[in-house]
């Protein structure tokens, strides 16, 4: 298909300036793209051409105008003609930002990453997005910076000059310099991957530059207490205020399946009574993915719920600590506990779904609609039968087989 390509300039008559002229702005269109700027030029309207698009007349006010206009003409065609050459499709914000000079020698990776930051921390401060989040593209941030002196020698690298190898390179710094696990490495080159694929929709950079790059998550096993874990730590004595107060916290994650951040925005609001029973019920929607989360407080939520009600004044169910200050108080009781495994505050998530739910033979989809999760697939992750169930599956299969075998005639074995 023949490209369609022109560019036109008119007035902005909306603004007028205190020498009487108005601004000339100027609108580049490629294939039904468009895409505007101002020229930095202005023209009295009793001069301006709007059907040409140009002053009228001889006077040098009406030439100098058009000079501008004629020059900025001829480079916005000569960089499309570039970009048309270059590459496998053009569009008005691309051919925009090359004659703007945005396209490369304005956006930086690290400018970028900032922006980035800034615009999602606002987001966060609205209540749209997590915390916890924007701690990890923030830390993701430093270790990019770390890395381009490391690798490079330089403290920041224009769009234009991230290669292919760039994230690859990245994937090996943060495994061998960093320290870091398969996962986690994931999470860090995908951030790097989004940024990219959004300064490539922006017209920032030509092409997006890992499309050949694949890094896959890793099946990991998910940590939970077990009952008796559990029991041991419901039941651990000699605690301080602050101890004893986080571990009613975790205790009513693992009874309730809420993970730390929407503990930490649940409202009495969220606490609705059900009209049939009287019992309270959770109705919240989980910050991560926006589902709908309903939970009814069984007797040790419940009993955790109204030792602490009414001792936050601003309308929240919990006063809950800083994320990193929960997990290391937590990380001391299991120690207290005798508990040799590494415990997370997720882990409370995991043992309502595997200890508390599907151990005591709640089916999967139940589960699933219990803890929000958007599909059926994500709760497969939690699914994890633990030894009593097991022994419980293998005693109920024992039983059927013994009321099967007095209907058996006895074998004798031959020799």
């Amino acid at each position: 298909m023949r490209s369609t390509f022109s560019v036109i300039f008119y007035q902005k008559k909306e603004k007028l300036k205190k020498d009487g002229t108005n601004p000339i702005m100027g609108r580049i269109t490629v294939d039904g793209t468009m895409s505007q700027f101002s020229c930095k030029v202005s023209c009295d309207p009793k001069i301006w051409e709007s059907k040409g698009g140009h002053a009228k007349g001889k006077t040098i006010a009406a030439r100098d105008v058009n000079r501008e206009l004629e020059k900025i003409r001829a480079s916005i065609v000569k960089h499309y003609q570039e970009i048309k050459l270059r590459d496998d499709y053009v569009t008005a914000e691309k051919v925009k930002n090359a004659f703007l000079g945005l396209e490369y020698r304005q956006h930086t990776l690290m400018t970028l990453f900032a922006q980035w930051n800034e615009e999602y921390e606002k987001k966060v401060e609205g209540g749209l997005n997590s915390k916890t989040t924007l701690v990890r593209y923030k830390t993701i941030y430093k270790h990019v910076g770390n890395f381009m002196q490391y690798q490079y020698h330089v403290s920041d690298m224009t769009l234009k000059e991230i290669l292919p190898s760039f994230i690859s390179d990245f994937e090996v710094y943060l495994k061998t310099q960093e320290h870091l696990k398969h996962n986690s490495v994931k999470k860090y080159v995908c951030a790097i991957m989004m940024l990219m694929h959004r300064a490539h929709q922006n017209g920032w950079v030509m092409h997006y530059p890992f499309s050949d790059y694949q890094i896959r998550e890793e099946e990991t096993e998910k940590g939970f207490l077990t009952k008796d874990e559990l029991q041991t730590m419901m039941n651990l004595p000699r605690l301080n205020a602050k101890r004893t107060f986080i571990r009613d916290l975790f205790i009513f994650c693992a009874f309730t399946g809420l993970a730390y951040i929407d503990l930490e925005n649940l409202r009495e609001e969220n606490i609705v009574k059900n009209p049939v029973d009287d019992s309270l019920w959770i109705h919240t929607r989980r910050q991560k993915t926006g589902v709908a989360e309903n939970v009814k407080l069984l007797p040790i939520p419940l009993a955790i719920y109204k030792k602490y009600r009414g001792l936050c004044d601003d309308g929240r169910v919990f006063d809950v600590p800083p994320y990193y200050s929960c997990n290391g108080i937590l990380k001391t009781i299991a120690k207290m506990c005798g508990i040799q495994k590494q415990v997370t505050w997720h882990q409370g998530r995991h043992t309502m779904a595997t200890v508390v739910c599907l151990s005591n033979g709640m089916p999967l989809e139940v589960v699933s609609s219990v803890l929000g999760h958007k599909s059926i697939e994500s709760t497969q992750i939690y699914a994890k039968i633990t030894q009593e169930k097991l022994g419980c599956e293998i005693d109920t299969l024992a039983s059927k087989l013994a009321k099967i075998e007095q209907f058996v005639p006895s074998i004798e074995m031959v020799i």
